[in-house]
């Protein structure tokens, strides 16, 4: 097994495990070590023992490295998959199998933990052909919400990542807020620039149910919309505690979507689990459109789409219903009838 592969599968596995961050640095770290390093020139230093005395390189690290570079699969590798339900091999199986990309994901330039780069990689690395980069919008000041001129300098970036990271193509989005009177929180202009919209409420969970539908239908009919996201907002565990699901007219809202062409997001993080199982039946009834997302906010949290795949198939969401399943262009050919 390819010790660099190992050890950023270590790291993304601890972050879905949400181990401490110290933790996935110091294997992320020593995978940056060695990257530069033949094949050859890794086994020569393990022999001499250079390696283990290396700045970056740990016990631990070591030890993956070792048995990586003697064609076996890490002990500590295989343990992490076994303990977060993966196959042994860590190959993806059923509808997760069949997703292309993920259409909602954070780096630094809002509250993501790391570059732009690191997750483009990531997400290549597990093999997705597309990843959206959605940092959150202006009014969300405490993720660091991206301004119209970020969010345009964030383009240049983009730019250049996609020339260095060819295995996987690059859209440029946003999580946009769905602000109180339900506007999004960008202007149409800067909306019409971008290749994919997430947009979602993040204040006000509490606000009655007929206030909560009228915010929600107004986002989910303009026509820069694309996905609604985390559409109840609930907390069902982890270190923020938990938090109950916003009140709306669940029918009136899903039909919205189903009429706009707009996609109810399955949010496949842990602490969400959003929507609930019986508002993923409503909406399959009401003809809604899917993407199963991780809403990544490190490198390892895009393996949360297993999680995300399982609640779907569980509820019997068919994959053509589910544009995270289409090819790029298809998506895109979706995603720009919508927004212009």
């Amino acid at each position: 097994m390819d010790p660099v592969a190992a050890l950023e599968e270590i790291a993304f596995l601890l972050e879905r495990d949400r181990a401490s961050a110290f933790k996935s640095k110091a294997f992320r770290r020593a995978a940056d070590v060695i990257r530069p390093l033949g094949a050859d020139e890794v086994a020569a230093r393990i022999a001499d023992g250079r390696l283990q005395r290396t700045r970056g390189i740990g016990d631990t690290t070591f030890t993956v490295i070792a048995q990586a570079a003697d064609g076996a699969v890490p002990a500590y590798l295989a343990e992490l998959r076994t303990r977060t339900g993966l196959s042994p091999s860590g190959t993806p199986t059923g509808l997760r199998a069949e997703l292309r990309g993920d259409l909602h994901s954070h780096t630094d330039w809002s509250d993501g933990t790391t570059s732009l780069e690191t997750m483009a990689r990531a997400a290549e690395a597990l093999g997705l052909e597309y990843l959206a980069v959605t940092d959150h919008s202006p009014s969300l000041r405490v993720a660091n919400g991206l301004s119209g001129e970020r969010l345009i300098a964030q383009q240049g970036v983009i730019d250049e990542v996609q020339a260095t990271v060819g295995g996987i193509r690059l859209l440029h989005g946003i999580e946009v807020d769905i602000l109180l009177d339900g506007a999004l929180d960008q202007t149409a202009e800067l909306l019409g620039r971008l290749d994919l919209v997430v947009a979602s409420v993040h204040s006000k969970l509490r606000t009655d149910a007929p206030e909560m539908t009228k915010r929600m239908l107004r986002a989910i009919a303009d026509p820069h919309t694309n996905v609604l996201g985390h559409c109840t907002g609930r907390l069902v565990e982890g270190s923020r505690g938990t938090r109950p699901q916003s009140t709306f007219d669940a029918h009136a809202v899903f039909e919205a979507c189903a009429e706009h062409g707009v996609a109810v997001e399955i949010n496949s993080r842990p602490e969400r689990q959003d929507p609930p199982d019986e508002l993923i039946g409503l909406a399959l009834e009401a003809g809604c459109l899917f993407s199963i997302d991780s809403d990544a906010h490190a490198p390892g949290h895009l393996t949360f789409l297993e999680l995300g795949a399982a609640r779907a198939a569980a509820n019997g969401v068919p994959a053509e219903r589910i544009v995270t399943t289409w090819p790029v262009e298809r998506l895109l050919e979706w995603s720009r009838d919508r927004n212009g």
